[in-house]
């Protein structure tokens, strides 16, 4: 892949593939992905032609927008969708259809009222059966899984208050407000989480 003039993160590409293994045969049957906070958009380009039969519309605050569409114009594909403005806390969401949602790296940098606007947004507008995956570091019992991500997790909250690495707990106890059921819950590289649910018929 070309990274020239682009927005680039390289946990990004680190990442990619071992998040693709593990979504892919879960969205075999899925037809619309929403992917909240898209970033750079490295992952969108990355996955979605690999996934021809479902549509993965990308999302994001309108300042990531420009970033986004440099990835999206090099690396186009017929099922990837320009991204549409979203902010988790905002009371009315663009009015999108999914049975699936995605989103990577974004928990530990909203606020957790915004997190638990997400979640209470995702859950309300999934069908049963489909499917929510998040992707991040998460801390259990109030202890970190590595040395690193407690220093990850200082430096995110001396930098902004409201930022810093969520309990699993928590974080699961919202997806079972919402009927969302946890099918899995994946070690990842680099002291990293995916997380899956489904929601409730």
């Amino acid at each position: 892949m070309n990274f020239k003039d682009k927005p680039f993160s390289q946990a990004c590409e680190n990442n990619k593939e071992p998040i693709f293994d593990l979504l892919a045969p879960l969205l075999q049957d899925k037809t619309h992905l929403l992917e909240i906070g898209s970033g750079t958009g490295q992952h969108a380009v990355w996955f979605a032609p690999q996934l021809p039969h479902l549509i993965w519309q990308t999302s994001d605050l309108i300042e990531n927008h420009q970033g986004i569409l440099q990835w999206l114009d090099d690396y186009p594909a017929a099922n990837l969708r320009a991204p549409i403005t979203l902010n988790v806390a905002e009371a009315q969401w663009p009015d999108v259809s999914a049975d699936a949602v995605y989103t990577a790296n974004t928990a530990h940098i909203m606020a957790w009222h915004e997190v638990q606007a997400m979640f209470e947004k995702v859950s309300s507008n999934l069908p049963a059966n489909g499917i929510f995956s998040l992707y991040g570091p998460m801390k259990y019992a109030g202890e970190h899984t590595s040395e690193s991500n407690r220093f990850f997790d200082l430096r995110l909250r001396e930098r902004v208050a409201h930022r810093g690495i969520r309990e699993f707990h928590e974080i699961n106890q919202l997806a079972l407000n919402g009927d969302l059921i946890l099918l899995d819950d994946h070690a990842m590289p680099a002291n990293n989480r995916l997380l899956i649910w489904q929601k409730s018929t």
